[in-house]
């Protein structure tokens, strides 16, 4: 007789994983050290108006699945009211079998909106949708309440060089509990591929600090006061969204005579390109350091894919892809530059193409220094990765090659406040992990010793890795 869908034991295939997901994983904290939130929403306890505000808005995984199944782009999009755009997602979400969207939607409406019993689809659509918008415009499910409800430490949202943080300064002042931290993301700042973008990046860094911008010198000067300044409001980390790593080799002449050419707009060859990255990358790493910062590259993403929907709507759209650049020669080249200077801060390395991951579980092991336990990481399994099979393959490259005990687990990665059981679907993938290890006599039947591992890579290892105090 099948299975019953989404028990509480759903995806606990084992006596050993049930007990170690139900004894030790569930009560566990989430520690949401990278997310996309809006921290304005969190500084104005923000409450939506309906399921489609909450849910849809910025979720480019839903778009692209709604998409996919022949929806207009009105409905994704576009014009529609909300109304009507959710009930084309609840019309794409039986089509979503397979798909890790089906088990996160209902595990959202479950956990979040005690929706039981009922699948969405378009029949369900209309009571789910009232039920669910209902709920969000009480106070009870304010943006701050959501996070309570599911248990939330820490939120680590992600902002560019020019962000003014005054909404994580509000946050702080209110006395809020759960605490709300900035990551330093300064893509814009090497966006030289687009000359006009990047100039306007540079003429409204002048305007933010005050300065004249005339040479590489001068930039990185700037982009150091933000840094600092960033460090002032309870920064501890960095993330960089990388097509692969960059490690060119460069001069400094050379450098300064590339700034040179962009602030006059002309263009660039390929390897001027890849120089002035390489060289912006590794004057991140060196502020990073010296701040005790940790560093984060999320590699592999083939971005803007749709010349049309790009134009049209911009990025982050569900338009990105794996890439399939050289990974390893770059990394491990950048990852040495800045160990020879004595400047490599903790780093995690997230991969998107499923091919590298024995690569990146490796090259974390080269710069190992004892300093810390696991100083380098491998991060989860990241966007198109972030499924049961993509968890596990991380897991199991990270165990065979280095140490899955050290791991600093699961994160968001998300724009909406529905998300966090994102975290209990990755520990019910984990306890399962290690329970059909235990029954098949791989692991020691030893549940104080895997429990106590449980607990760490569901909070106590980032808790303790990243330089942010959630208590």
């Amino acid at each position: 007789m099948p299975e019953p869908f989404l028990t509480e034991d759903f995806l606990l295939q084992t006596k050993t994983a049930r007990a170690l997901y139900h004894e030790h994983a569930r009560k566990m904290p989430i520690y949401d050290y990278h997310c996309h939130l809006q921290a304005q929403q969190i500084a104005a306890d923000h409450r939506f108006e309906n399921l489609t505000q909450a849910w849809l808005a910025g979720d480019h995984y839903k778009w692209r699945a709604m998409r996919t199944n022949g929806t207009d782009e009105k409905y994704v999009t576009g014009d529609a009211d909300d109304w009507e755009k959710f009930e084309k997602w609840a019309q794409t979400v039986p089509f979503c079998l397979g798909n890790p969207l089906y088990h996160w939607t209902h595990l959202e409406l479950k956990r979040l909106f005690a929706v039981q019993g009922k699948l969405l689809d378009g029949g369900t659509a209309k009571e789910i949708y009232q039920q669910c918008s209902e709920k969000l415009r009480s106070p009870e499910f304010s943006v701050r309440n959501l996070m309570r409800k599911m248990n939330v430490k820490l939120v680590c949202t992600t902002e560019g060089p020019l962000d003014t943080l005054e909404h994580h300064r509000k946050i702080r002042q209110d006395g809020f509990e759960i605490k709300v931290h900035t990551a330093w993301r300064p893509d814009q700042a090497m966006a030289v591929d687009d000359l006009q973008k990047v100039n306007i990046f540079i003429e409204k860094l002048e305007e933010l600090c005050d300065t004249d911008i005339s040479d590489f010198p001068r930039y990185i000067e700037a982009l150091r006061e933000r840094h600092t300044y960033f460090h002032e409001n309870g920064c501890r980390l960095s993330d960089h969204g990388l097509e692969t790593a960059y490690a060119e080799d460069y001069t400094d002449s050379e450098v300064k005579a590339i700034f040179a050419k962009v602030r006059t707009g002309r263009s660039l060859s390929e390897r001027e390109v890849l120089q002035f990255k390489s060289a912006l990358m590794i004057e991140f790493g060196r502020m990073d350091a010296e701040r005790g910062w940790v560093q984060q590259l999320h590699l592999g993403a083939l971005r803007n894919n749709s010349t049309r929907l790009f134009k049209k709507l911009g990025p982050d759209i569900g338009c990105d892809s794996i890439g399939d650049l050289e990974v390893a020669k770059p990394l491990s080249k950048f990852l040495d530059r800045l160990d020879q200077q004595g400047k490599l801060p903790k780093t995690v390395l997230y991969n998107l193409n499923p091919r590298d991951n024995a690569v990146l579980a490796t090259m974390i092991g080269n710069f190992q220094d004892g300093s810390v336990p696991g100083k380098l990481q491998f991060g989860s399994g990241w966007w198109f990765l972030d499924q049961k099979d993509g968890m596990e393959a991380q897991m199991r490259t990270l165990a065979n090659m280095g140490l899955l005990s050290r791991f600093v687990g699961m994160l968001t990665d998300s724009r909406s406040f529905l998300s966090y059981p994102r975290h209990e679907y990755f520990r019910r993938v984990l306890c399962n992990l290690l329970g059909g290890d235990v029954e098949a006599g791989l692991l020691p039947n030893d549940l104080a010793l895997l429990g106590q591992m449980v607990e760490d890579i569901s909070f106590n290892n980032a808790r303790n890795y990243f330089p942010m105090e959630c208590d």
